[in-house]
């Protein structure tokens, strides 16, 4: 394995057991499908247990938001959860200066500081999702209840069904 990224680090250092996978990062499926789904195929996982870490604002600031890779982010949904006005997606530029990460490697672990951070409800329905890693070709998987305790995440109906 290549060397450890912040998340790895962060992990370590919470004493939280996680398991990483790597695979191959293909730019075509990726331009297709997107970063997540091209990790659930990459990995032989179920859509509904691999998560994208999005970022997002209100107006209290950015806020971190971890929905399945077969769904969307529901900004009104997040923003009600938050009790904010509104939120609106976090531009890529801006994303991969406020959490360290490029996207499609953004890692919900070892971001540059700690952010509020609502994780759809959905991940309790399973013993261990998978996250990025904190780079492209790289996915933790992670207890669903690790990774709500360790981010103080609150939990929230924030994803909906892609068409």
């Amino acid at each position: 394995m290549k060397a450890a990224t912040p998340a790895l680090v962060t992990l370590e250092q919470l004493g939280i057991h996680y398991v990483a996978h790597t695979f191959d990062h293909d730019a075509a499926t990726t331009d297709e499908i997107g970063y997540g789904r091209a990790a659930a195929h990459a990995l032989g996982v179920e859509e509904d247990r691999v998560y994208k870490t999005l970022l997002a604002q209100s107006e209290n600031g950015p806020v971190v938001a971890i929905v399945p890779v077969n769904t969307q982010l529901s900004l009104k949904a997040l923003a009600q959860v938050l009790h904010a006005k509104r939120c609106e997606m976090v531009a890529a530029r801006d994303a991969t200066r406020i959490t360290g990460y490029v996207v499609g490697g953004i890692s919900p672990f070892g971001q540059k500081r700690m952010l509020p951070t609502v994780i759809d409800e959905s991940a309790v329905l399973h013993t261990t999702i998978f996250v990025s890693g904190g780079r492209r070709g790289l996915d933790i998987e992670v207890g669903a209840v690790d990774l709500i305790d360790a981010l103080h995440a609150k939990l929230g109906a924030i994803a909906t069904v892609n068409d």
